[in-house]
């Protein structure tokens, strides 16, 4: 979560199209995902994906344009405010599944929606930098729908492993998102200096294969509690990029925004301690 954190930087660094970017993430991460299933001898069942193929197909695709809305989103406004409308992601998650699952929500639900999404207007209206700023949110809430849209897609796949799912959803990404570099500017790596190249291995290797990895061994050993906690590592590490490493500057009201979002989606996804 710590690495998922630092990803904006090194994404600055590439002089390539968000969605060219995109796919070449996506083509790493497939290439060394399933280098390490081949190591630790993680067979993919064919048979038993059949039913979930389409599923996995349609979230992988999701999974690549939300990476390059997100990459868009740091063209356009600070690492901080792209990285804290991006995790409005768990709220959408939390409003949508009481309709999918046709559940009650429940008052802690409610209030959390509320405080989450009066962060989310903190944010927005503290925007200084005028339709810059707000362009650059609307494309971080673009990717928190379609990150939210895998998630709950991600429920209804019950016969594919964490791991081996990714690798799947990676390769999809990488298929949808050909044709649309194709078809929107080509390929232009060919202008990448060293800087944008040892980035962009940087974000392909580290920031995806190697992490994501990382990220589903260690969910195997974890409550789904411990996870919620960890996983807001990321925007808080981004948050610190963005403010001591990019020296982009946060006011008080995207302070406190940031904390009821963060606060309160994080509080909704832990369970009552008579559930822990």
């Amino acid at each position: 979560m710590f690495i998922f954190g630092t990803l904006a930087p090194f994404v600055r660094n590439i002089n390539v199209s968000s969605g060219e970017l995109a796919l070449y993430r996506a083509l790493m991460a497939s290439a060394l995902v399933g280098l390490f299933l081949i190591i630790t001898k993680q067979k993919l069942s064919f048979g038993s994906m059949k039913k979930d193929l389409i599923l996995l197909i349609v979230s992988g695709g999701a999974m690549g344009l939300n990476w390059m809305l997100l990459f868009e989103a740091y063209k356009y406004t600070t690492v901080s405010v792209a990285t804290l409308s991006y995790y409005f992601a768990p709220v959408i998650v939390m409003v949508v599944c009481p309709l999918l699952f046709k559940e009650k929500l429940s008052a802690k639900q409610i209030i959390c929606f509320v405080m989450s999404t009066a962060g989310l207007v903190l944010i927005t209206g503290a925007a200084g930098g005028g339709k810059q700023d707000l362009l650059g949110i609307a494309f971080g809430l673009g990717a928190a729908v379609l990150y939210a849209f895998v998630m709950l897609i991600n429920k209804f796949i019950k016969g594919v492993a964490g791991l081996q799912r990714t690798f799947i959803q990676f390769i999809a990404a990488a298929v949808v998102l050909v044709p649309y570099v194709i078809f929107t500017g080509g390929f232009t790596f060919s202008g990448l200096d060293a800087k944008g190249w040892i980035s962009l291995l940087i974000v392909g290797i580290v920031h995806t294969g190697i992490t994501y990895c990382m990220y589903f061994s260690a969910l195997k050993d974890l409550p789904g509690h411990k996870v919620a906690i960890l996983s807001y590592i990321d925007p808080l590490v981004a948050v610190f990029v963005s403010v001591i490493w990019l020296c982009e500057k946060m006011t008080l009201a995207q302070i406190i925004g940031g904390l009821l979002i963060l606060g309160f989606t994080l509080f909704c996804e832990l369970p009552s301690k008579k559930n822990i």
